[in-house]
């Protein structure tokens, strides 16, 4: 299994870079240097006050993944030199729980490294097919007039109309064209609806109101999930204590204001934070029910966090560890990445070094400051802390990477990426470091304070 998972990221890793010269411009899903917050972006400059593309089409494929058809994918592959590899790791079957031994006929590998890279491959040229036309010379990436406007992410796609009818039309084109994918639309997840009523797209809700103003907002049922997933969480943690409930809450508040800080968000992270406020105290109430609500108050909550002059904040006082609020996340516009440009063009290194430095992840002040003075290397064992050129691309992808990161105060070497530290000093300074490596430090009985850092890998 490991040495399959190796050879599919070998492969991926020739084929991404051929076909990443080809892919259209508005394709932003599992493509190196892009997210979830370029297509919002892009939806945000095409629907904006002055547009007159006020009909989209809100599309959903059914089961991409498990339906892309083989002889096609195979065909659109050409003369690529792995070609044999691929169309055997897509004939290899799959065991299924209870079921046994099961062939694929169509599909590509579940949850295979190359099967993103696949998906693009097969959906390469969804735009043409959709009636959209770009303009020649300077404004080679501006669309005609009367043309739709494709974005796509992933399985997930809108397209933007100027009118109902063409709207239709579109669709019409669209499942044609799928058809010879061995895909089709959803139809009980694809309609037709008029911007002033509003779509959700990638978990936010893009609507223009009666002044004019488009505004982008996390959905309803991001804000659900996300309700739901901290109550679900608090309920499991009762009879634990508030170090427990810091340390299981924090990424998970984390991520989800990483991920939605780049839309108008002020409005849901107060409203999160309100009930994040509500949870802990009725946390705190049933897990000393003898107790007056005064003695709850002046033990589970204080001014904990330094910077701010706020005693309602919830935290631990033996250890000073505070749980994070929502509203303490401030928006944050996201630039948008430039027409077809990819990290695979060694023309644009230049304009991606530029990126990364300039613009940096969607994460808090501190952090990203962090991750700069390491040069986004963990100072225990070299290697990146984030992969930059792919971002997580949902809230639980950036719980997941705040899950395996964690700030502790060590000692750095000399030559160690970093802070430098003051000429004659040995103060421990704190840092951004992997969990694994942390906890790896303690089980050597060296502890965090005391590694001793290593040299960046190579090939990291």
């Amino acid at each position: 299994m490991i040495l399959d998972r190796v050879h599919q990221a070998r492969v991926k890793n020739a084929l991404e870079p051929e076909w990443e010269a080809r892919f259209e411009a508005r394709s932003y899903g599992f493509r190196p240097g892009r997210c979830c917050q370029d297509a919002a972006g892009v939806l945000h400059a095409v629907l904006d006050s002055r547009s007159t593309r006020t009909w989209i089409l809100d599309a959903d494929l059914t089961a991409a993944f498990d339906k892309i058809s083989h002889p096609f994918l195979l065909e659109q592959l050409g003369s690529f030199p792995a070609r044999d590899m691929i169309g055997r790791w897509l004939k290899a079957g799959v065991f299924e729980a209870g079921k046994g031994f099961a062939p694929t006929e169509e599909g590509t590998p579940q949850g295979g490294i190359i099967s993103p890279v696949l998906l693009n491959v097969a959906l390469h040229g969804l735009e043409e097919a959709a009636g959209v036309r770009y303009r020649g010379g300077v404004n080679a990436a501006k669309t005609r007039e009367g043309s739709p406007v494709v974005v796509r992410y992933a399985d997930d796609f809108v397209a933007c109309c100027h009118t109902r009818q063409q709207a239709e039309g579109v669709r019409e084109k669209l499942a044609g064209w799928l058809a010879g994918r061995g895909l089709s639309l959803n139809e009980d997840k694809t309609h037709v609806v008029h911007l002033t009523e509003g779509f959700d797209f990638l978990g936010w809700t893009f609507r223009r109101y009666p002044s004019g103003k488009l505004l982008i907002t996390p959905s309803k049922a991001a804000a659900r999930r996300h309700r739901k997933r901290l109550a679900d969480e608090m309920r499991r943690l009762r009879g634990s204590n508030a170090r427990a409930v810091t340390a299981s809450f924090n990424p998970v508040i984390r991520g989800w204001t990483a991920y939605h800080r780049s839309v108008s968000c002020h409005r849901e992270f107060s409203r999160m934070s309100n009930y994040m406020w509500k949870l802990t105290y009725k946390w705190a109430r049933i897990s000393h029910r003898n107790k007056s609500p005064g003695w709850v108050a002046s033990r589970y909550f204080g001014k904990f966090c330094p910077s701010r002059n706020d005693r309602w904040v919830f935290g631990d006082r033996e250890t000073g560890v505070y749980l994070l609020r929502h509203s303490w996340t401030r928006p944050r516009p996201h630039i948008l990445v430039k027409g077809t440009a990819s990290p695979d063009d060694p023309a644009l290194a230049g304009y991606w070094e530029y990126r990364r430095r300039k613009h940096g992840t969607p994460l808090d002040s501190a952090t990203a400051r962090l991750l700069g003075a390491q040069r986004n290397r963990c100072p225990l064992c070299g290697d990146r802390l984030l992969d930059t050129g792919h971002l997580p691309a949902s809230p639980e992808e950036w719980e997941h990477w705040w899950t395996g990161v964690t700030r502790q105060h060590i000692q750095r070497a000399p030559s160690t990426p970093g802070t430098p530290q003051q000429p004659g000093t040995r103060e421990p300074i704190l840092s951004l470091i992997h969990d694994s490596c942390n906890r790896a430090a303690w089980r050597g009985g060296t502890g965090a304070q005391h590694f001793r850092p290593q040299r960046p890998r190579r090939l990291a």
